[in-house]
């Protein structure tokens, strides 16, 4: 994709944009901003703990995973190599080649099963519109209007 026409100004921006989806991934699960759209008034005290340990942790991993596939694709635009591109899978082995490699690759492995956990309490108790309320109701029901 390098090679293409503007090719290296969009792995760019790519690279950017990620990094940026990652940073904000982070911050947003660091302030607990998931917590709003959570039907935690039907869970108990020790569930809404469990559920926001899951999506503080789960989310900063992702976040910082998000991240760090970012740069890589940013590296490789501005260095216009395609090797330094890298997805996930190959982020991942990065992290493993450093020397705190083993430490690294068994947090985010921790990290991104805490995201996928957190999104299956996520899946259970989002809030949502009801399937079978008009349009109009559906507004009234959450406070808009």
């Amino acid at each position: 994709m390098l090679e293409l026409p503007y090719g290296r100004v969009l792995v760019g921006v790519f690279g950017a944009v990620l990094a940026i989806v990652g940073v904000v991934i982070v911050v947003r699960s660091l302030l607990r901003k998931f917590e709003k759209n959570l039907r935690t008034e039907r869970m108990s005290q020790p569930t809404r703990r469990i559920v926001a340990a899951l999506g503080i942790i789960g989310g900063v991993a992702c976040g910082v995973v998000a991240v760090a596939t970012g740069l890589f694709s940013l590296l490789a635009a501005v260095r216009f190599d395609a090797g330094q591109a890298k997805g996930l899978d190959e982020t991942l082995r990065s992290f493993a080649d450093t020397p705190a490699g083993p430490v690294l690759l068994i947090a985010a492995a921790v990290g991104l099963l805490l995201f996928g956990l957190y999104s299956f309490c996520e899946a259970r108790r989002r809030i949502a519109p009801e399937h079978d309320a008009p349009a109009e109701q559906q507004v009234r029901s959450h406070g808009a209007g």
